[in-house]
């Protein structure tokens, strides 16, 4: 795919959808990040139900470790693996609260460093809370970046690496919220929506059905 073609894609898209943002409920960077530690395997519907419970008890650090173990598991076993996720958010308060004086940290090395926590955790906090320029791949944008051509790799880092490296410097910071609601909504893994989406005639995808919609 040339350079061209990718301009026109994100073009396309932030036309259709101007300030993207991400589907989970939050209101500060620590929320966010409690919110996609719990997103692990589970969808943004069942987060947003679980911190609907959880947030207006306990949303900081300080709060969560005053909620407890038990408390904090109570108000999240809605949600796929609550009970290593409990564990997680409650090691990463105190964390929180020895190194960073209780604020989510804006540094990829120190939030990697919190459990449960990875790269793809970390890439998300930088952009949404933070607005760095940063894209974090995930089985969606895994699946656009490969199907569509945008950024095809083997590997989640590889696809990454090439997305911040392929996709124009005005579009990089909003990047990573269209390519995931993309995937979600039209570039669906068993059938895609071609016939509906707004890239089909830009997308180098072989297996084209423009009959679904």
């Amino acid at each position: 795919m040339n350079a061209a073609k990718r301009h026109a894609i994100f073009s396309r898209l932030r036309d259709a959808n101007p300030h993207p943002t991400t589907e989970l409920r939050y209101g500060t960077p620590f929320e966010l990040l409690v919110a996609v530690v719990l997103s692990a395997q589970a969808t943004d519907k069942g987060v947003n139900k679980a911190t609907a419970r959880l947030f207006p008890i306990a949303n900081t650090p300080q709060a969560i470790l005053d909620l407890g173990l038990d408390g904090l598991k109570e108000r999240i076993k809605t949600i796929g693996l609550y009970n290593a996720k409990a564990e997680n958010i409650i090691k990463t308060c105190r964390l929180l609260l020895e190194r960073h004086g209780g604020e989510v940290p804006r540094d990829r090395e120190a939030l990697e460093a919190l459990p449960g926590v990875g790269r793809k955790t970390a890439n998300v906090i930088l952009n949404t809370a933070f607005g760095e320029p940063t894209i974090a791949v995930d089985t969606h944008i895994f699946r656009v970046a490969n199907r569509t051509g945008i950024a095809p790799g083997k590997t989640v880092l590889e696809v990454e690496k090439r997305l911040l490296r392929l996709v124009p410097a005005e579009f990089r910071q909003d990047a990573h919220h269209w390519l995931i609601l993309h995937g979600r909504y039209v570039c669906m893994a068993r059938a895609p929506k071609c016939g509906a989406c707004l890239i089909s005639d830009l997308c180098e995808f072989r297996d084209k059905d423009l009959s679904r919609k």
